[in-house]
């Protein structure tokens, strides 16, 4: 995994955890980075615990659905069941589904706690400090940006998920300016589609290509 993308997930987080940034200096974000990857790698643990009990019942309907099988029913009771042919209901696709996410999301929340914690390997937090001093130093600008091409939204009332992918990738965009334009918005379509509400995609893109434009970004 890339660094940068590690430092905006976790980025997220600790946008999410301050109520206020202005009052922060260097050594408080680093010790929100340090919170934030715990409670990156502690959510992924309660989505394991949630997703277990899913499994348990995946596997309960199975064997149960094998024992009560005709081919099974008709054997002696003494000998053991034979496998049979189970029909993939969308109830346990959608079951599926959710497991590989978890899973996807656990795999993550590893490699960017990993990451974080090699003291050789500093890009992660060096990246989230930048874009939290950026933040820091520019936030009435950032702001406004959001608020001129949110039309007909109080910013107040966004969804706060929407609004902190949108600071972080403005704050990227316009101040620290150490990734390709293309990378950053995908970046934060990405952490849309993942973190927040089914149309938060179309609402960031729409503003972040405002932005774009606006501010005569190549």
């Amino acid at each position: 995994m890339q660094a940068r993308r590690a430092a905006r997930e976790l980025a997220l987080i600790l946008f999410s955890q301050m109520d206020s940034i202005q009052n922060l200096n260097k050594w408080d974000f680093q010790d929100i980075v340090l919170k934030s990857v715990r409670t990156l790698t502690n959510n992924s643990a309660d989505d394991l615990k949630s997703i277990a009990a899913s499994i348990l019942e995946m596997k309960e309907f199975i064997e149960e659905y094998e024992s009560n099988h005709p081919k099974n029913l008709e054997r002696p009771i003494e000998v053991s069941n034979i496998p049979v042919p189970i029909p993939m209901t969308s109830d346990m696709q959608g079951k599926l589904d959710e497991l590989l996410n978890i899973a996807e999301k656990t795999m993550l929340a590893l490699e960017i706690a990993e990451m974080s914690a090699l003291e050789e390997n500093s890009d992660v937090k060096e990246y989230i400090i930048k874009i939290a001093d950026a933040f820091k130093t520019h936030k009435d600008e950032i702001d406004e940006q959001i608020k001129k091409f949110a039309f007909g939204w109080d910013i107040n009332r966004l969804v706060k998920m929407d609004k902190d992918i949108l600071r972080i990738a403005i704050c990227e965009l316009l101040y620290v300016k150490d990734a390709p334009l293309k990378v950053i918005i995908d970046e934060a379509l990405e952490l849309a589609k993942k973190y927040s509400t089914d149309d938060s995609a179309s609402f960031v893109n729409g503003i972040l290509g405002k932005v774009v434009i606006e501010n005569n970004l190549k």
